[in-house]
């Protein structure tokens, strides 16, 4: 099908992508700017706190999002997208609500360290310490001991395919989801390792000239693309990973690694489902989740999460 006639009416006025880096500076301002009030935020939940936990050198800034009272929750932790330099717990606050009220697990939005102020693996590690941190302090967070799912979006996906195998490398095996929304699980971006950086390169956003650009702050700070942290489609061993979902845009240059990675994960015995959505592109689930076909992906995250099984 072709993409969403309201994706459509936004791509029309976006300029073609840059083969040089963004400016740093403006582009997380440009990002920052579209953040709504606090007291306008949706959807309105029991609770929504800032914390911090933490950290392997400094504490880690967390937003706390309670969907309603209870006596004990799950707890989904969310990795925000950005190319590994931008984004924050304002910008994605919006995905962390939605994914509270479809859920009904108490969220953790992590604000890890970005480059390039902070080389690799500084975010990984961040997001990797706010897991251990929940798991070590259950009682206080309410956690049921049962359900811990990572969830993130873009190189926030990437984040969570590190940490769940950092966590089960080292015997840490709380995690039981994983949620990979359209992420970059390999950061080699040659052009025609996938068929989709070919098929999806120009005009649909995220354009595939930007992803060497807009990723080089991560990768010159010493990620280097051959590291399965870095690219986890680059592990070799895939089994006794969580379960995981894994959702993709059909216009996304990124589609088809995470359908490979997805596709991986099946192959060593893990779990895994893959949802490509029609119409949709990179991001779509932070830019238009407002649209009805594409709200579902809460919906979706949620049934998985519970193991409810349609």
């Amino acid at each position: 099908m072709p993409i969403h006639p309201e994706i459509a009416k936004i791509l029309a006025v976006i300029p073609p992508a840059g083969a040089t880096p963004p400016d740093v500076t403006a582009w997380r301002a440009m990002g920052e700017q579209h953040v709504p009030p606090a007291d306008e935020r949706m959807p309105q939940l029991h609770a929504v706190d800032d914390a911090v936990v933490p950290g392997p050198d400094a504490d880690v800034p967390v937003r706390m999002y309670t969907p309603v009272e209870a006596d004990s929750y799950g707890i989904l932790v969310y990795l925000h997208g950005g190319a590994f330099f931008s984004g924050s717990l304002d910008t994605h606050d919006a995905v962390a609500r939605a994914l509270a009220a479809a859920s009904g697990f108490r969220v953790i939005s992590v604000g890890y360290r970005l480059a390039p102020e902070h080389a690799f693996p500084a975010g990984i590690d961040d997001s990797y310490a706010v897991v251990t941190w929940i798991v070590e302090h259950g009682d206080e967070l309410k956690w049921d001991g049962t359900r811990l799912a990572v969830a993130g979006d873009s190189s926030g996906g990437t984040f969570v395919a590190a940490v769940a195998a950092k966590a089960h490398d080292e015997g840490r095996d709380a995690i039981t989801h994983q949620v990979l929304l359209y992420p970059s699980v390999d950061l080699d971006f040659d052009l025609d390792r996938y068929p989709s950086r070919r098929e999806n390169a120009f005009g649909y956003g995220l354009e595939s000239v930007a992803l060497a650009p807009h990723n080089s702050f991560y990768l010159d700070g010493g990620a280097d693309p051959a590291d399965p942290l870095v690219s986890p489609i680059r592990r070799a061993d895939l089994s006794g990973l969580p379960q995981a979902l894994v959702v993709t845009a059909e216009f996304d240059p990124l589609r088809d690694e995470g359908e490979a990675y997805a596709q991986r994960l099946a192959d060593a015995g893990v779990p895994a489902t893959v949802h490509r959505y029609a119409g949709a592109n990179h991001g779509f689930v932070v830019n238009f989740g407002w649209i009805p076909e594409f709200a579902a992906v809460f919906a979706e995250v949620g049934d998985f999460v519970n193991d409810r099984r349609s």
